[in-house]
């Protein structure tokens, strides 16, 4: 059996994001990367998958310039096998990584792809969802369990409501919730082996795929700042602020 499990690099959740003076988009020159977090606990299920013995192949993929190898590296240093980069310059929208990464499942045909439920950066969440589409495959989102089996895996999903199990059959394409495990740190002996783990590279534009973006992004603006709270004596001025300042009751 084998698992894809795309990977993707965004700034460093512990970054304060800067927007650019011109509302063009945030800065990255000198800014911290790393691997999306929901992606981390992909990477980290298959390849617990793998030592479990479930699995025999992980592959890991990653789109983006050529520093996206990076997160690739650091994916095979925690156990994946093999990794592929497709090369894009400039950034693509959910719809055309799900449309590369249908053609790199045409070419490896994993019996799953795992991915993160969404990326921090745009917060889209809808990559793995396009994906199963195109593929015509079962998917589980927002999964915080894992039990594969012979020919389908067991699902335990996080809903509004609270938890939800389904079973889909393999193929499929599941994304990972942060709940699903702890990701492990790659020690140093695995950083050094992961640099001759084999490593394919392949440029977007080669694909013959439409990426044309659909969305046309106008301005990036900062959130306004929260004005600073305040004491109320008692219940009666909290009433009255509520009912007739804030206007909700």
């Amino acid at each position: 059996m084998k698992i894809l499990v795309a990977v993707k690099r965004v700034i460093d959740y512990n970054v304060q994001i800067r927007v650019k003076e011109d509302g063009s988009g945030v800065h990255t020159d000198n800014v911290k990367m790393s691997t999306n977090p929901p992606d981390d606990n992909a990477v980290e299920e298959s390849v617990k998958l793998k030592e479990s013995g479930k699995v025999k192949e992980v592959i890991a993929i990653s789109i983006g310039e050529d520093k996206a190898q990076e997160t690739i590296r650091k994916a095979l240093a925690i156990g994946a096998d093999k990794g592929i980069h497709v090369k894009a310059d400039s950034y693509i929208e959910p719809l055309g990584i799900a449309k590369i990464l249908k053609s790199i499942v045409e070419k490896e045909k994993p019996d799953m792809v795992f991915l993160g439920k969404q990326a921090i950066d745009d917060d889209c969440n809808q990559t793995g969802q396009m994906l199963a589409a195109m593929l015509n495959w079962p998917q589980a989102t927002f999964t915080s369990k894992v039990n594969l089996k012979e020919k389908s895996v067991e699902i335990v999903r996080e809903i509004d409501e609270g938890l939800e199990t389904i079973e889909v059959n393999l193929p499929s394409v599941v994304s990972c919730d942060l709940r699903l495990n702890e990701p492990r740190f790659a020690s140093l002996p695995n950083i050094m082996k992961a640099k001759k783990k084999p490593m394919e590279q392949i440029n977007a534009k080669d694909l013959g795929l439409d990426l044309t973006n659909r969305i046309q992004q106008i301005k990036v603006d900062e959130p306004p700042k929260r004005k600073a709270g305040i004491k109320v004596a008692n219940v009666a001025e909290l009433v009255s602020k509520l009912k007739n300042e804030a206007k909700v009751l």
